[in-house]
């Protein structure tokens, strides 16, 4: 609809933005919990899933007609047959190979899709509950943890689904069926291979206890890296106003030293296990072919069911190492599956109401005795009392971290306050649904038509409705310039918009979207000064006839304001109109002095 704002001034919180205290990381799903979420995705697709696995058992039992075909041969040379007695299974082994073939190709194709239909329904939910959970929870993670399960963690699974689950699917079928095939030989070479399962089981287990918590430690460590990175590149402003780069690095080394070692240790861990596997290679072939001399000595059975054994035992080493290898991606996306299905099992602000047809009456916004405060004991507001009349303009007005953007932020209903009742038409923000617009001065322009862009506020708009919004809001001209006009691609691929103009659309986007209430904050901050002029006009156009608080970037929107409020270290210190505090000669006049020297200097006004 309109642009949230997710930065907080940093005058306004401090603190340390790296996970620990004051983060509270976003949850992870529990084991069962993670199965059963596999369960309940997979529940609608139990035919393909079935048709999928049942060609692939099939694909597998035709293979495993290979050992006895080679058998046959070894025993056609033994006794010194004809040549003709060799045709048939010479034949048969081709005619195998063939279906097989084909068996397989199909059931790889089936299981992969099974797999991609499953992954593109966590992926919607994941986005979905993603978009939906409240501001201040992703902020008291860090978007920094969002964003490793949005990218890494996401990709993992992904992999894990295209490369290792038809993999493993076929894999465990061929261990199943072969030492099946094996038994039917004579049960004893079962008995044999049977020697190297509790080293393999032992291993198995091994690594699992192991590597289960170590990959989730370093999901979490991954994590903490990019929430450091983050904050460190997207505040190096003001990390090199401060002079804290040193102690910058020195987090972001912590972190990566962190990521790393938990890498290392996971490389020791895969190299562990593959020593232990060939440990049970070696037992399980040496006890098949001991077991072969003995019965082929005492004519028990013939050489080439011996050497069928070894045979099959052998082409157990590749889906036995197979299965127990793909452990490592096993492990590595089910710690990234349960934390994907951590947030889609987290609570989220209800939807809003279906949008209501007919004209929006303006409506109030009351705060009583409301504070609030980022980190514990570091109140940014203080006990703040304030009513807006329905239809009155006020303006927000302080020095940098005063608190204007988090008072925004309470009555767009991003944050509940700590203490206190904010109510924007007698509910709390929250529960108004799309009562209230928030414009900030970060735009995100998405990526598309920019008829799409603009219909994000109302779907249902037809062209003339948009090019009404743009007319408002001064953009028509430039839009129809477009090579496309309306269907021009914009955003990331497509026509960049410079700032004035992303506002505009903003401001477009705001008026389709026809809330009673409407907050801006700052939303004419990156325009120059000349581009700022013509949005606050178009400003004006669109707040006419709503109630609406403006977080005032200049002072000129202060006084033209029905009202200013004046914002002091998160206080309320002067509330009148523009003209009755310039009389009272308190804090808004001092402002507006030093507004206008900048302005007398042929400088545009960058601050309050």
């Amino acid at each position: 609809m309109t642009s949230h704002a997710t930065t907080i001034d940093a005058a306004e919180v401090s603190g340390d933005h790296s996970p620990g205290p004051g983060r509270t990381l976003l949850p992870t799903a529990t084991p069962a919990r993670t199965r059963a979420a596999v369960r309940e995705l997979v529940r609608p697709h139990r035919t393909l899933a079935a048709a999928a696995f049942g060609l692939m058992a099939l694909a597998t039992a035709v293979g495993l007609l290979t050992q006895p075909l080679l058998g046959r041969i070894v025993d056609g040379v033994t006794q010194h047959r004809a040549a003709d007695a060799l045709t048939f299974p010479a034949v048969a082994l081709a005619a195998v190979a063939v279906v097989q073939g084909l068996t397989t190709a199909l059931g790889m194709s089936l299981v992969s899709r099974l797999g991609e239909t499953v992954l593109a329904r966590l992926r919607e939910r994941f986005v979905e509950r993603a978009l939906s959970l409240p501001l201040e929870r992703v902020e008291r993670a860090g978007s920094g943890d969002l964003n490793s399960r949005v990218t890494r963690d996401v990709s993992r699974v992904a992999e894990a689904v295209r490369n290792a689950l038809p993999e493993l699917a076929r894999s465990v079928l061929s261990i199943v069926l072969t030492l099946v095939a094996l038994a039917v030989l004579d049960w004893r070479f079962l008995l044999a291979a049977l020697l190297a399962v509790p080293v393999q089981a032992c291993t198995a287990r091994w690594y699992v206890r192991h590597a289960m918590p170590l990959y989730a430690r370093e999901r979490i460590a991954t994590g903490a890296q990019q929430q450091q990175l983050l904050d460190t590149i997207g505040g190096s402003a003001t990390v090199r106003a401060y002079g804290t780069q040193a102690e910058h690095t020195r987090r972001v080394t912590e972190r990566s030293r962190d990521t790393v070692e938990l890498t290392m240790r996971g490389v020791g861990l895969v190299l562990r296990f593959y020593g232990r596997l060939h440990i049970a290679e070696y037992i399980g072939l040496a006890a098949v072919l001991a077991t072969g001399f003995v019965l082929v000595r005492a004519d028990s059975v013939s050489l080439g069911t011996a050497t069928a054994a070894a045979l099959y035992f052998h082409s157990l080493f590749g889906p036995v190492n197979t299965a127990l290898v793909l452990l490592d991606d096993a492990q590595s996306a089910t710690a990234g599956l349960a934390r994907l299905v951590g947030v889609v099992d987290e609570p989220t602000t209800p939807a809003p109401p279906v949008r209501p047809t007919g004209p929006k009456q303006a409506a109030s916004i009351t705060l009583e005795g409301v504070s609030h405060a980022y980190v514990p004991g570091r109140p940014v507001l203080h006990e703040v009392d304030l009513t807006v009349r329905p239809g009155e303009r006020v303006a927000l007005v302080g020095a940098s971290g005063a608190g204007k953007t988090t008072l925004a932020k309470l009555v767009a209903g991003l944050h509940r306050p700590t203490a206190g009742r904010v109510e924007v038409g007698g509910t709390e923000p929250d529960e108004a649904g799309r009562s209230v617009a928030l414009v900030t001065q970060e735009v995100h322009v998405f990526a598309g038509p920019l008829a799409e862009d603009l219909r994000l506020a109302r779907p249902d708009a037809d062209d003339h409705e948009l090019r009404e919004a743009l007319a408002t809001v001064g953009a028509l001209d430039w839009v129809d310039a477009l090579p496309e006009r309306l269907a021009t691609v914009v955003g990331d691929g497509g026509h960049r918009l410079t700032a004035d103009r992303a506002q505009q659309l903003a401001l477009a986007r705001l008026l389709l979207a026809d809330p009673p209430v409407a907050v801006l904050d700052e939303a004419t901050a990156e325009a120059g000064s000349s581009g700022a002029r013509h949005l606050e006009q178009a400003a004006l156009r669109v707040l006419d006839g709503r109630t609406a608080l403006v977080v005032a970037h200049r002072l000129s929107q202060a006084a033209s304001a029905d009202r200013v409020i004046v914002l002091q270290e998160g206080r309320v210190v002067e509330n009148g109109t523009h003209d009755e505090l310039l009389a009272a000669e308190g804090p808004y006049t001092a402002l507006w002095q030093a507004w206008s020297d900048h302005r007398s200097h042929g400088s545009p006004a960058t601050g309050h």
